[in-house]
């Protein structure tokens, strides 16, 4: 389990795809090549004498000089004027990339898999199959490995001395309740039988005047939902069930969940998984409640908002009930029986790995690790819950984390520096706490430049495997998805227990999406 650790943040070499956890995408390592570098290798980093693509450089070539002869056969004021238009056109462009807004196109990805589009279909009509391997000798122009090997080194075994794994003791469920009465007062312990997700009926008590999302806190702090809900609201009133004088709405969870994590090809499968005529997923991609809204959190550094209260998220899920609703009201079997097959799902990538709320709201801390995690808390309401993660190379996670959140000044060097600095302040951490306490440290990863954490991906397997059974999990690899995307989704709708064969399931353009 040690190597295994390590592996997932990328410090020792290939020997830890053997453990018990599989951490990195595989035993080739390649990248992408820089097209006006043609082929020659520009990048070098070495563990254990060992080369691992680590960093990037950025050459411009000098493209040979064009003759002047037509250049001064224009008139004076027609060379004034061009120089004038190229002055002007470099300035613009100047500005643009000292403003760091874009600076990432101009740095090359040093690795193989860059993150999938966020549309099913492949961009510039690449398929990610047809990339090939490129094997490359280091650049005599890179010194990082002469300059920072010994003492990375001697970071890495300070480290992987200090790491162990052990199991966290479960709390129990009165405990839970403690910390969570409205939503344990909410969400019922049985759901309806004849529903393939966690659904029930709730009174409503308003009246056909009262706006239901008027006080939803994804309306309040972000405009962008609101054309949302509009369309939440025009279906609301159409789906209530009436019974002693009583109106009902069907309220619902998700039946699966996307756990994680980030820049790992999540969102495409979203994308394509929302393609099935069986699944619905809430009305936002990523919600983010369970680890982050339902605490008053929108950004940690903007300080703790009014609580999401568990109703709020269960409005997001609202146009899938009305449809199950629908099913469970339809008078023919045919439409109960297609109605009855839906299910719902949602997809935000930090349930897997984010607890950083725990510091600000639970005090019974044991050596510095938290009582309580997400999963604690999803387990208690969904024992049966199906769960899916999408892993990717630690290293290349990081990277297009990095070139994802970095405002400025990207480059090979800032990200070596920045991931050098976040190891040094793990390795603090490791000296005198343990690998669990340093892993969901607050205070910790908000000094870390680069979200280094993110990519421990065993640490956050193993703790969900000691709350689910391992049959409720499916792992998959982006490197695998990029490769062959029709497999990857044949494996999803299995684990899924999804009716529709792919061939019958997909026509037209998106037949051909997976087939590519």
């Amino acid at each position: 389990m040690r190597h295994c650790i390590n592996c997932c943040i990328q410090l020792l070499p290939d020997e830890a795809h053997t453990q018990q956890v599989s951490c990195r995408g595989g035993p080739h390592h390649s990248r992408q090549e820089c097209p006006m570098c043609k082929g020659e290798n520009k990048i070098v980093f070495r563990v254990d004498g060992k080369q691992m693509n680590l960093l990037a450089v950025l050459e411009v070539r000098a493209e040979g000089n064009e003759s002047w002869s037509g250049f001064l056969r224009f008139k004076k004021g027609k060379r004034c004027s061009l120089v004038f238009g190229l002055i002007i056109m470099t300035l613009v462009m100047a500005s643009y990339i000292l403003s760091g807004v874009h600076q990432e196109l101009l740095i090359s990805s040093p690795f193989h898999y860059g993150a999938l589009p966020s549309n099913p279909s492949l961009m510039d009509g690449e398929n990610p199959s047809d990339t090939k391997e490129h094997h490359q000798q280091p650049s005599v122009n890179n010194i990082s490995y002469v300059k920072d090997d010994p003492s990375i080194k001697l970071i890495i075994n300070s480290i992987t001395a200090r790491i162990e794994f052990t199991t966290r003791q479960l709390p129990d469920v009165e405990d839970l309740k403690k910390q969570e009465l409205h939503m344990f007062s909410v969400i019922p312990h049985k759901f309806l039988p004849n529903s393939k997700s966690p659904c029930w009926y709730e009174e409503f008590t308003g009246r056909n005047t009262t706006d239901p999302y008027l006080t939803n806190s994804y309306v309040l702090y972000s405009k962008r939902f609101r054309s949302t809900f509009d369309a939440l609201r025009k279906a609301f009133w159409g789906h209530l069930s009436h019974a002693h004088g009583k109106h009902f709405r069907l309220r619902c969870l998700p039946h699966f969940y996307i756990i994680g994590q980030p820049k790992c090809g999540t969102t495409d499968l979203y994308d394509r998984l929302r393609l099935h005529p069986e699944v619905k997923f809430s009305a936002i991609k990523e919600p983010h409640w369970w680890t982050r809204k339902r605490f008053g959190i929108v950004r940690l550094r903007d300080g703790l908002r009014d609580r999401y209260p568990v109703e709020d998220y269960l409005d997001l899920f609202d146009l899938a009930a009305h449809q199950i609703h629908q099913g469970l009201q339809a008078s023919s079997a045919k439409e109960q029986s297609k109605m009855n097959r839906i299910i719902i799902g949602e997809a935000s990538a930090s349930t897997m790995w984010d607890n950083n709320a725990w510091t600000f709201f639970y005090d019974n801390s044991t050596d510095g690790e938290p009582p309580f995690l997400t999963q604690d808390f999803i387990h208690a309401f969904q024992p049966d819950a199906k769960l899916i993660i999408m892993l990717r190379d630690p290293v290349e996670r990081l990277y297009s984390d990095y070139l994802y959140f970095a405002s400025s000044n990207k480059s090979a060097d800032d990200f070596h520096e920045k991931v050098t600095e976040a190891l040094q302040l793990f390795e603090t951490c490791v000296l005198g706490y343990s690998l669990r306490a340093c892993v969901y440290n607050n205070t910790l990863n908000n000094a870390m430049p680069v979200r280094l954490q993110v990519g421990l991906y065993a640490v956050y397997l193993l703790d969900w495997l000691t709350v689910f059974n391992k049959e409720q999990f499916l792992i998959l690899r982006l490197e695998d998805h990029a490769s062959n995307v029709k497999y990857t989704m044949h494996r999803v709708f299995q684990f899924l227990s999804l009716g529709t064969s792919l061939p019958d399931l997909l026509g037209g353009a998106e037949r051909r999406v997976f087939n590519s």
